[in-house]
């Protein structure tokens, strides 16, 4: 069983052979969730869209052509380079920038600089308890008041929880893919200090793979 940092470094090196070789492998429509997202960083007034975990870019490029600034970070360049020729090819490379960067580190951005967060499966990523609150607490810091952070998780219900290739914390391997599944008590605790919207129970994917949706928005 790897350590959190080979599990990091072995990660980063799948995630970078796999988009390597399935360029734009998700496709190019947007997400479920990043429907949902928009119309709640709509309805909150937001303009610019932070993306942790953007890829090769369907969401961010969601966010764009629906008249969002976006910056969309992930720790793949190769990702992100489909994100950037991408955004060209679709006219929006105005409204997107790209940041590699590792969600372990603090976010290269100012104090309430952000008026909306969202994540995509990023945070159940191969990413520690600690980790996880770290990260949550740097959203927290770059959104400015009221604004939303959107995310989705895979939970302990997912048919793979508890199955595969075992790491600590709640992480379970499968496919070269490394999985933090989520207890309900961990969005919770994510939550506190902020006012929680909704925490939506939902499908995706073949296996299906089962996820939380959650909305939740810094008080003013």
């Amino acid at each position: 069983m790897a350590d959190e940092h080979e599990l990091a470094e072995i990660q980063r090196r799948h995630w970078q052979t796999t988009y390597t070789a399935h360029p734009g492998m998700y496709g190019g429509q947007p997400s479920a969730p990043a429907v949902h997202a928009a119309e709640a960083f709509r309805t909150a007034g937001s303009v610019n869209v932070l993306e942790l975990g953007a890829g090769h870019g369907r969401d961010a490029l969601f966010f764009a052509r629906e008249g969002f600034t976006v910056q969309a970070t992930d720790f793949s360049a190769t990702g992100l380079e489909q994100l950037e020729d991408a955004a060209r090819a679709q006219g929006v490379a105005k409204r997107v920038t790209t940041v590699v960067h590792d969600v372990r580190d603090p976010l290269p951005l100012e104090d309430s600089s952000v008026d909306a967060v969202f994540a995509h499966m990023l945070l159940c990523m191969a990413l520690s308890t600690k980790e996880i609150h770290a990260l949550a607490d740097e959203v927290r810091r770059v959104l400015r008041p009221g604004g939303v952070f959107v995310y989705t998780v895979r939970h302990t219900g997912d048919a793979h929880y508890g199955t595969g290739t075992a790491h600590s914390d709640d992480i379970f391997e499968h496919g070269g893919f490394a999985v933090h599944f989520f207890p309900r008590d961990l969005v919770d605790e994510l939550a506190e200090g902020w006012t929680l919207g909704e925490v939506h129970a939902f499908e995706e994917g073949d296996l299906p793979r089962r996820l939380w949706r959650v909305t939740q928005a810094l008080p003013r």
